[in-house]
């Protein structure tokens, strides 16, 4: 997974990532609200801890913007105990704070608790930037406008955002959405990958053409 710790003392973000590599998390790091949010626009993040005090743009503000450019968890770690904050914290989508001091071991659990919770619930819905993909109500929106797809154009595009990064051969996809591994209709995928792109827009540009082997959707 891949998180992002937001705090203004470099030392906690330090301890923070340090703690977040050796349970196997990705970790970048954001010293303001304003950069954090410019970083969660670019990035496709599985967490993000966030502190209140900061220049530029404070965690509250953070948050909010945040929660407007993609529904991802966000964990509040602040000096800040009182009960106002954490009731705030919470209206404004917070999903747990944790109050300074604390224990590294103890934010990990939460992270991987609040990630856990999160993925159960939303594990029908691929969000990158602004387009949103729902699996179980079978559409796609872009930047808020529902996206006419064929069929197969939508079960390719959900097959390669569920194997995102991943490279897949022809005959994968073939296998996945067609029910097929016949080496002659490897133009069926070309065909369809065209459209699809062309169907996306500016989001065609999560499909990466993989020489010599197939396609990727890029994250």
């Amino acid at each position: 997974m891949k998180i992002l710790i937001v705090d203004d003392e470099i030392k906690i973000r330090e301890v923070v990532s340090e703690y977040a590599a050796a349970n196997g998390y990705e970790c970048d790091q954001a010293s303001n609200g304003r950069d954090a949010v410019e970083m969660v626009q670019g990035n496709s993040y599985d967490c993000v801890v966030l502190d209140i005090m900061m220049p530029e743009l404070d965690g509250f503000s953070a948050c909010k913007k945040i929660k407007s450019i993609q529904n991802i968890p966000v964990i509040m770690l602040s000096a800040r105990q009182e009960e106002e904050d954490k009731l705030f914290s919470f209206d404004l989508g917070v999903d747990d704070y944790v109050t300074k001091p604390f224990s590294p071991k103890e934010l990990m659990a939460r992270i991987k608790a609040v990630c856990d919770r999160y993925h159960v619930h939303t594990n029908s819905q691929y969000v990158f930037e602004g387009l949103v993909i729902d699996v179980d109500g079978r559409s796609v929106t872009a930047d808020g406008q529902k996206l006419t797809l064929t069929p197969k154009e939508l079960d390719l595009l959900i097959y390669m955002a569920k194997n995102k990064n991943i490279a897949l051969d022809r005959e994968k996809l073939l296998s996945a959405v067609w029910e097929t591994d016949y080496y002659e209709d490897d133009r069926t995928i070309d065909t369809h990958i065209k459209m699809l792109r062309k169907d996306l827009g500016e989001y065609a540009k999560y499909i990466v053409t993989v020489r010599g082997v197939g396609y990727k959707f890029e994250v």
